[in-house]
């Protein structure tokens, strides 16, 4: 899917908005696809990218959160970790399935996919569920694509 047109896609988001891909893109959006709301090393890997806002927002970069959990799980999820980013709830799988972020068992792979404004995707990176990239090591591995996040 690399450098290929993101799909467009509208889900709700834990407070019940929706959030349509193609309208966001104000900004560079990275797609964080992961397994399960609550669970340890999801916990970890939204706490990690929460904290590192900062550094996401200097590159122009929208953080999204997105699983097959409803919004119910989502708003809770986003409550007890106070996340500043939104969380989008897949129930149905379409968009889990449009960027080949959901395994065997059904549930997200750990994946991220970022999207440039003008609907690319720039980068994209699966991991074990058990394993995710920080946020210095997607920055990184990001500038060693040699893109221009910079504009």
């Amino acid at each position: 899917m690399l450098n290929e047109t993101a799909p467009n896609f509208r889900l709700k988001d834990q407070n019940g908005n929706e959030f349509e891909l193609y309208n966001n893109l104000d900004q560079k959006v990275l797609l964080v696809f992961y397994p399960k709301d609550n669970s340890p090393v999801c916990t970890k890997q939204l706490n990690n990218y929460n904290q590192n806002m900062s550094e996401f927002n200097e590159l122009g970069i929208r953080v999204v959160g997105v699983n097959v959990e409803n919004t119910k799980s989502h708003s809770t999820f986003c409550e007890n970790l106070e996340l500043n980013f939104i969380l989008l709830s897949d129930v149905d799988k379409v968009v889990s399935k449009l960027y080949n972020a959901v395994n065997l068992f059904g549930i997200n792979k750990r994946k991220i996919v970022l999207i440039n404004t003008d609907k690319k995707i720039m980068f994209e990176k699966t991991v074990l569920p058990f394993y995710y990239l920080n946020s210095d090591k997607i920055i990184q591995e990001v500038k060693a694509c040699k893109l221009d996040l910079l504009t």
